[in-house]
């Protein structure tokens, strides 16, 4: 490989670099007054037709590095594939989709089309039908495309991997490299990646011929532009300390949070959104129209706060993106720098903020050598702090509106005037009603907000008094009564003597659902007591369950409306004439006679004991029973075979 030394200095402009006039009038157009250090480097290898090995943070640039020269070179007369380009997330497929659209805004007859999972494939069948100069994309969808015969690539002329180090990182390399087998020899190839692992050296090895490297080290000058911050969890709620921190930041515009789990963004935003923020989760289960939807709403301001993970917000380049908060803090630096790298992108100055529990100081310190620069830790804002700033706000923006002419007409002061002369009341006391109204969503004093109903912690459940305070008062304590207590003892009395029958569920181990799970919803919700339910078998995609036969058709329809991992139970009386699978107790994976001689089966990620594999009573759950005693002893053993 031969290498190019990073450029210390820009040319003036792009014409320098050989552009023609329609792209050249583009830039202008979007106003690109000088290319950045990776277009400049990049740009003239790639209009030369070489290959190309470029290391660059995200945030450089460098889709216009690769889709400029490719715009420069196509044929458009012919609507076959001439270039292709592989990402690693739907989001940064669209992205660089909506980029080459916006560079060849001045080129006839041009066509570029994005195609990848979630979206409906006789809609990308009809597409690349009709044909495209450019085909941009995800590994998974591309070789579908590939092998179904609908994206036929022997007339490609370039390749370009985006964000090779992610695409190792999401398990795609080997799915790039059976790519790159099926092309013709004799394509340029570009592999651009934030880092270079070994694995990506590899690939370039392989596939490259003689490509020209590029290192360009934006990251200290991409994080010169975002102010790095980190905030000791100590003392105070997380989501208290976002709320503060979101009001006290005055030059927020819009902001991504992130955090681990698909789970954590939707209960997080809902949080969120029930103090008043326009707020909104995204995640890899929501369906792709909607998560295309959430983010148009975060451009057009629709929304201004994102919940989200790494995977999910990977390709998002909004403008409006001021603050990147790490709620949760990242397992890696690379998933850091990819986090703060959605705000300060193209020189615009941005915020990054991140979460750190004591445990995770180390972390912070790793995260720390690899920016090479401290992190400064800031002091959260007091609640009276974020009072004073928001009554500040409130003021302003009731003058802002009594300065403007429109905002008030005539109408309002008619229906003021006539509520003050029916009920003889002073206008102070109306406008602090209204005012009242206008902000009861989120208040002016913070400490008045009643948020919806937090999950009980295990610490809370157990915040009592001390042993001794509960038995030597002499008194009983009193417990509030539970909510529809009566209606659920009619219901458990209604089958004590009834014989038990299998129900079918309509979860199983595939929606990661466990038998606990079952018993508590049956039983906290349903009001079925643990020793009306008897045998629990979990299936890939289903359960089973034994329950009274006597259970009536209006306390099925309500079990089966039971909410479980955001799923309904779905029950119903198992039919008699219904097989079940016959190896019931598998664990994930294939079965054994699908598996290649001589290869172990792999136990998933996480997963603990066997519970999964085996059937499930409550009512040898209880230690304190004989049958719980042999239950625990036998916890996670396989049955032994007969």
């Amino acid at each position: 490989m031969t290498e190019t030394p990073s450029l210390p200095a820009m040319p003036p402009s792009f014409e320098q670099l050989g552009l023609p006039a329609e792209l050249l009038a583009t830039l202008a157009e979007v106003g690109y007054e000088t290319p950045s250090p990776i277009q400049a480097a990049c740009i003239p290898h790639l209009l030369a037709g070489r290959d190309l090995l470029g290391e660059a943070q995200t945030g450089t640039g460098k889709t216009a590095a690769f889709a400029l020269p490719i715009l420069a070179r196509l044929d458009l007369s012919s609507l076959r594939p001439q270039a292709l380009v592989l990402t690693p997330t739907r989001e940064l497929a669209l992205q660089v989709a909506e980029a080459f659209g916006k560079y060849a805004h001045h080129l006839r007859d041009f066509h570029v089309l994005p195609i990848y999972g979630g979206q409906s494939m006789v809609i990308q069948l009809r597409q690349l039908a009709r044909g495209a100069q450019v085909i941009v994309g995800t590994p998974g969808r591309v070789m579908d495309h590939i092998e179904r015969g609908s994206l036929k690539l022997d007339g490609l002329a370039t390749l370009v991997l985006d964000e090779g180090d992610e695409m190792l990182r999401m398990g795609f390399i080997d799915d790039v490299e059976w790519i790159l087998e099926h092309t013709p020899e004799n394509r340029q190839t570009a592999l651009f990646s934030a880092t270079m692992p070994t694995a990506i050296r590899e690939v370039a090895r392989r596939h490259l011929r003689e490509p020209e490297e590029i290192h360009i080290r934006a990251a200290t000058s991409t994080v010169a532009k975002i102010r790095q911050c980190h905030w000791l969890v100590r003392g105070v709620d997380k989501l208290d300390a976002l709320t503060r921190i979101l009001d006290a930041e005055e030059r927020l515009d819009a902001a991504i949070v992130f955090v681990r789990t698909k789970i954590g963004t939707e209960e997080l935003a809902d949080k969120l959104a029930a103090r008043g923020y326009a707020a909104a989760a995204l995640n890899g289960n929501m369906t792709q129209g909607l998560r295309e939807r959430t983010i148009e709403q975060l451009k057009n301001g629709a929304l201004d706060i994102v919940v989200a993970t790494d995977v999910a917000a990977r390709g998002i380049d909004v403008p409006r993106i001021s603050h990147v908060i790490n709620y949760d803090i990242p397992y890696d630096t690379e998933a850091y720098i990819h986090r703060i790298g959605r705000t300060g992108r193209a020189g615009r100055e941005g915020v990054a903020i991140l979460f750190v529990a004591p445990r995770e100081r180390r972390m912070l310190k790793t995260i720390e050598r690899a920016i090479r620069q401290p992190i400064e830790a800031i002091a959260l804002p007091s609640r009276e702090d974020v009072s004073t700033l928001r009554i500040s706000q409130f003021k302003q923006k009731v003058l802002d509106t009594l300065a403007n002419p429109d905002a008030a007409p005539s109408f309002f002061v008619d229906v003021i005037d006539e509520i003050i002369e029916e009920n003889d009341l002073d206008p102070r006391e109306i406008a602090a009603a209204l005012a009242y109204l206008v902000q009861a969503e989120r208040p002016l004093r913070i400490g008045e907000e009643n948020p919806q109903p937090e999950p009980v912690s295990m610490a809370r459940r157990y915040d009592r008094p001390p042993r001794e305070e509960i038995f030597t008062t002499g008194a009983p304590r009193e417990r509030a009564p539970r909510p529809g207590r009566e209606e659920i003892l009619t219901r458990r009395g209604a089958f004590t003597d009834s014989k038990l029958q299998r129900y079918r569920i309509a979860l199983g181990r595939d929606h990661g659902i466990t038998p606990k799970e079952i018993v508590g919803a049956l039983a906290n919700e349903g009001g079925i007591e643990g020793r009306f339910i008897g045998q629990i078998d979990l299936f890939d995609d289903f359960s089973t369950i034994e329950l009274p036969a006597s259970l009536s058709a209006d306390l099925l329809a309500a079990l089966g409306r039971i909410l479980v991992r955001y799923r309904p139970l779905g029950i119903r009386p198992l039919d008699k004439n219904e097989t079940l699978p016959a190896r019931r107790f598998q664990a994930s994976g294939p079965r054994r006679d699908e598996r290649p001689s001589g290869k172990p089966r792999t136990r998933p990620a996480g997963h603990q004991g066997h519970e999964s594999a085996r059937s499930f009573s409550p009512r040898s759950e209880h230690p304190g029973t004989s049958a719980g005693k042999k239950h625990a002893k036998a916890w996670g053993k396989h049955p032994k075979k007969k």
